[in-house]
């Protein structure tokens, strides 16, 4: 008779269904639109149609789903993506959806890597609402530093921030590389990171998935700083907390219009937002497919008559992490 080992105990009972092999689907079919319009300078023309390719897979998951935060605040553009838009089949859980059609969708039009279309569900009411909130200040580090650094890294000056984490994992600070968007608003800290001795990964598009190479040990990035969009880090903050690092964001309007907005909507601009005051409660799914070669995920690779897809599925309350690798036939 066999007897099953008990160095490796079997779940006994029935695995609890996983909305992220769903959701998977969803961003396949984004970065396969996506992927089109790699390297063709144009790209309106690819989130467009990475939106609409997601809108429709999202229509055939049974979930009552709402959009939490659409990228229509930073972009000036309405989507079926928007905030408030209600997507699924109408039948089934009541579920928070965060969509990024395309992170990094300059990175596809300039045929550059690390362009990834990503997605996340929960359950509704326990995702963070920004309301007229557009950008964020934000700090990422990994599981590794996670209990070592708190919220006040957030005000604290890099140097200081640079030397808790390269403490945490036993480097020296030249050792570590810090991601940061590269814009105009950021020169003063890159040039405060670059006098305390790290080095500097800087990308014109990507945030979320800088964070997530942040949050995660097995890659060459130890932390990401700076200001990104609002839906980006509610993004990132899901997939921060499925790998089991840490995020600290706070509101940083860039307008005068977005302060006022705020202000009249009361949203507190000192709060320093942590890891489960962004996303709360365990059930988080997390997905994410790349579209062009990145440091985390292989981009859409296009053969004769197939596809390849590349894709990173998470799930909080288990701890797994799936890589799925998808050959679709073209028709």
């Amino acid at each position: 008779m066999w007897v099953s080992p008990n160095n490796f105990p079997t779940e006994k009972r029935e695995p609890p269904h996983h909305p992220g092999l769903g959701l998977v689907r969803v961003t396949e079919v984004g970065a396969l639109a996506a992927s089109r319009w790699m390297g063709l300078d144009d790209h309106h023309a690819a989130d467009h149609a990475a939106q609409d390719a997601i809108t429709a897979a999202l229509n055939h998951l049974p979930m009552q789903g709402r959009i939490v935060c659409g990228e229509e605040g930073r972009t000036g553009e309405h989507s079926p993506l928007d905030s408030a838009c209600d997507v699924g089949t109408g039948q089934g859980p009541e579920l928070d959806v965060e969509i990024n059609a395309i992170d990094g969708a300059t990175l596809v039009a300039e045929g550059k890597s690390g362009a990834m279309s990503v997605a996340a569900l929960a359950p509704r009411g326990t995702l963070w609402r920004p309301g007229p909130a557009v950008y964020l200040n934000k700090l990422v580090v990994d599981r590794t530093v996670a209990e070592s650094i708190g919220p006040d890294a957030l005000d604290a000056p890099p140097g200081w921030t640079l030397a808790t984490v390269a403490r945490a994992k036993g480097k020296e600070i030249r050792d570590l590389v810090v991601f940061i968007l590269n814009r105009p608003r950021h020169e003063e800290l890159i040039a405060e990171v670059r006098r305390a001795g790290a080095r500097v990964l800087m990308r014109n598009g990507g945030d979320i998935g800088g964070s997530m190479m942040a949050a995660d040990p097995n890659v060459a990035i130890d932390l990401l700083m700076g200001i990104g969009g609002a839906a980006e880090g509610l993004m990132a903050a899901c997939a921060v907390k499925a790998l089991g690092g840490a995020i600290m964001a706070r509101v940083a309007p860039q307008s005068e219009a977005e302060l006022q907005a705020c202000n009249e909507q009361d949203v507190d601009l000192k709060k320093i937002l942590t890891r489960d005051d962004l996303v709360s409660g365990k059930e988080v799914f997390f997905s994410a497919t790349g579209i062009t070669d990145g440091w985390l995920l292989g981009g859409v690779n296009f053969h004769g008559q197939t596809v390849d897809t590349h894709s990173l599925v998470l799930r909080y309350e288990t701890g797994t992490r799936r890589i799925i690798k998808t050959e679709h036939r073209l028709k």
